[in-house]
C-alpha cells in the first residue's frame, strides 16, 4: 500500500525536525539532484537506443516559485552546477523564476554556483519557452504544499506554464520533474482547478507522499512518484494516512 498524506498533517511531522533545526531541505534538494541526474541517464539511454546523437550539453531549465518549492529546486541547481550529465557531457542550468523574487538563500546558492538566470523577475514567458524549446529537462518548482489553500496557477507563473506547455508536449519535448507535486493541483484532493499545469514524468515528493499524488485527475499529472526519505518516518507513525492506495493501482 502507498500511504498519502494531507499538506497539514506533512507540516505537523515536519514541525519538530525544523525545530531541531534538521536540514529538510538540504535532504530534499539532494534526493531531486539525484532523482535529475537519473532521468537524464534515461533520457540519454533512451536516445543511444533510438540511435541518436547525445546532446553536446544536457540543458536543465528550473521553473522556481518564490517559496520554499523554489528553494528546494535552486539548491538543487546549486548542487549539479558542480557535476556532468550523461557521458561526462556538461550541464547547462537556467533558472526563470515565476515571482517577483526567489528563495533567498536558494537563489544566492545557485548565483555562486553559476546557475544562469533569465533576466527578468518574474521571467518573460516569451524566454521561458525559448529556453524549454532547448533543455532536456523542465523542473516544475513552482508551487508545492505551501498553496495547498489555492493552488491555481495564475499571474505570471500561469502565463510561464502556458508558454511551455506546447513545447513540453510536443514530439520530443522536454521530459518533466516536478518538486514535491505538479504545481496547480490541490496536494490534498488532487483537484486540478485550473488546466494551466505542466504533466510531470516523474514528480520528486518529500517526506512522505501527498495525497493528491494518488487522486484523480491530479494523479493523471504526477507520473512517476519517487518519495525522498528526508526523516519524516517516525512522526508519520502516529498520523493516520488521508488516503492509502494499493501500489497496482498507484
Amino acid at each position: 500500500m502507498i500511504n498519502g498524506y494531507t499538506a497539514d498533517q506533512v507540516r505537523l511531522a515536519e514541525a519538530p525536525l525544523m525545530d531541531a533545526g534538521e536540514p529538510l531541505m538540504a535532504r530534499a534538494a539532494r534526493g531531486l539532484a539525484l532523482a535529475i541526474q537519473d532521468v537524464l541517464a534515461a533520457r540519454a539511454d533512451a536516445r543511444t537506443a533510438q540511435d541518436d546523437a547525445l546532446p553536446e550539453t544536457w540543458n536543465v531549465l528550473f521553473l522556481v516559485g518564490s517559496g520554499d518549492n523554489g528553494g528546494d529546486a535552486l539548491f538543487a541547481a546549486a548542487e549539479l552546477a558542480s557535476s556532468t550529465g550523461p557521458d561526462g557531457r556538461p550541464l547547462q542550468l537556467v533558472a526563470a523564476r515565476t515571482g517577483d523574487h526567489a528563495h533567498e538563500a536558494g537563489y544566492a546558492a545557485a548565483v555562486e554556483a553559476g546557475v544562469r538566470f533569465l533576466e527578468s523577475s518574474p521571467a518573460d514567458p516569451a524566454d521561458a519557452a525559448a529556453a524549454a524549446r532547448e533543455a532536456s529537462l523542465v523542473v516544475d518548482g513552482i508551487f508545492g504544499i505551501g498553496a495547498s489553500r489555492n493552488p491555481s496557477l495564475r499571474g505570471a507563473p500561469k502565463d510561464i506554464v502556458e508558454a511551455v506547455l506546447p513545447i513540453v508536449r510536443s514530439a520530443g519535448g522536454p521530459t518533466v520533474i516536478a518538486v514535491d507535486l505538479p504545481s496547480g493541483i490541490d496536494p490534498d484532493e488532487g483537484t486540478v482547478p485550473e488546466g494551466a499545469v505542466l504533466p510531470a514524468e516523474v514528480t520528486v515528493t518529500f517526506g512522505a507522499v501527498k495525497a493528491g499524488l494518488l487522486i484523480p485527475p491530479g494523479s493523471a499529472f504526477a507520473g512517476d512518484v519517487r518519495l525522498i526519505d528526508i526523516g519524516l518516518g517516525p512522526q508519520l507513525e502516529g498520523i493516520v494516512p488521508f488516503i492509502s492506495v494499493d501500489q497496482a493501482e498507484a
